[in-house]
């Protein structure tokens, strides 16, 4: 069954990728080419830029923890509403 998907899948990108081929080259070498093969070249290219390398958060590496940002606020964060931020320069002084 898996193999079935697979094959369906793939020809499924096949046809995708003709009919843009086919639109692409019509606008080029046909002087009627009009709005649906402009419309098809310009969504074939839109998907074409899409991020399809991605991974789940937890396999990536580098990947910020999912508590990190509330830790670091919570650890910069005084009771007293004093922060630990270094002055800012003054001109005069």
């Amino acid at each position: 069954m898996a193999g079935i998907a697979r094959w369906g899948v793939r020809g499924a990108a096949l046809g995708m990728g003709a009919l843009w081929w086919w639109a692409v080259l019509r606008l080029v070498a046909a002087p009627g080419a009009g709005a649906l093969e402009a419309a098809v070249a310009a969504g074939g290219w839109g998907l074409s830029v899409l991020p399809v390398h991605c991974v789940p958060k937890g396999q990536a590496r580098g990947v910020v923890s999912a508590g990190r940002l509330r830790r670091i606020w919570a650890a910069g964060v005084r009771g007293d509403g004093v922060t630990t931020a270094s002055p800012r320069p003054r001109s005069g002084g």
